[in-house]
């Protein structure tokens, strides 16, 4: 079989491997599509990311759909040919954190195509994948590529719980890539009564609209156009910050009312915060990382039409087409979310 290993920054291989075979428990997954994410890219352009390196080749990928192959013995309630949506998140069950329910926390966590541990855990853009039955959300009804939404959608959905009753709320995004576009979706189908959404990106921004954004600004090409919310001690109530980006949470912290709350989804390293304002004002900041059981959530909402990702998957391309969809995956002018058809 093939699979897509990344060697070093701008060294993406596709090289062969051998078919897994399922023990008991597992099943074998025929690959249909994989999403590529930002900490892919990551590894792609930059060979990792903030002291996160690649010290040896990955397989990338953990966004996955495909067809269940073969069964290990003991798997009930699955059957040969389901489509599947495959959750990356393999937490062990048994350290302190997965015992308190916090699964996303696990000390022993093995994500699919993560460079934190060494040896590094491979990831999933392979055209067979073993997996545990625990992983996969029965997925009928959905295209492979909505399936293959699941994980990032199930990010944002996590990040909703920390934001608490979005209903009538006003909410702002910073960074409208796909987990910024996501937060609009979820803020909108939660009740928000209004979304305005930042990027520097004009097609990012249109994308935002198209999935429920009420207001849309390119703050590089308006720098200020954030400063009319600032009135008052401020208007929104909640902040989804995604773009990891210091001055976009700097530039945000003024919009926000007393006692609102940030939500920071965005991983771009250490970010310096306006303290003292956030202190006047009494926000709240709450971290949002992964997520667990918010995965088949995800994708029930997506079978029964309450969340529809099908505008932010902007192309899909053949694996065998890896480096042009990484490639293109990185240019914001022209795509949200690209997805390799296995």
């Amino acid at each position: 079989m093939k699979a897509i290993v990344a060697h070093a920054a701008k060294d993406l291989r596709i090289e062969d491997r051998d078919v897994p075979a399922p023990g008991p428990g597992e099943l074998r997954i025929k690959m249909a599509a994989g999403g590529i994410c930002g900490s892919d890219l990551h590894y792609y352009n930059h060979g990792g990311f903030g002291s996160i390196r690649l010290k040896e080749p990955m397989v990338l990928g953990h966004e996955v759909s495909g067809y269940v192959d073969g069964l290990g013995e003991g798997v009930e309630g699955l059957e040969i040919g389901q489509l599947v949506a495959v959750s990356p998140s393999r937490p062990c069950d048994a350290c302190q954190y997965c015992r308190e329910g916090s699964q996303n926390h696990c000390l022993n966590m093995r994500f699919y195509g993560s460079a934190m541990p060494f040896p590094h855990i491979q990831g999933a853009f392979q055209d067979y994948l073993v997996v545990n039955s625990g992983q996969c959300a029965v997925a009928d009804g959905l295209t492979v590529g909505e399936a293959a939404m699941a994980e990032p959608l199930a990010v944002v959905l996590h990040a909703g719980k920390h934001a608490g009753d979005l209903m009538g709320k006003r909410v702002l995004v910073t960074g409208c890539g796909p987990i910024g576009l996501l937060a609009v979706l979820v803020a909108r189908q939660a009740g928000a009564i209004e979304i305005a959404a930042t990027d520097i990106a004009e097609f990012t921004l249109s994308k935002a609209a198209e999935v429920g954004a009420d207001t849309t600004i390119n703050v590089t090409i308006n720098a200020a156009g954030l400063s009319e919310y600032e009135v008052g001690k401020g208007h929104f109530d909640i902040l989804f910050e995604c773009s990891g980006v210091a001055s976009a949470l700097a530039a945000a912290v003024p919009t926000l009312r007393p006692g609102a709350t940030i939500v920071q989804l965005g991983l771009g390293g250490d970010m310096t915060l306006p303290m003292q304002a956030m202190t006047a004002k009494e926000i709240q900041l709450k971290g949002s990382f992964r997520f667990h059981t918010e995965f088949f959530t995800a994708v029930e909402m997506m079978q029964k039409g309450q969340l529809n990702v099908r505008p932010l998957i902007t192309q899909s391309l053949p694996a065998a087409k890896a480096v042009e969809a990484f490639d293109l995956a990185s240019d914001r002018q022209q795509a949200v979310k690209v997805q390799l058809l296995f």
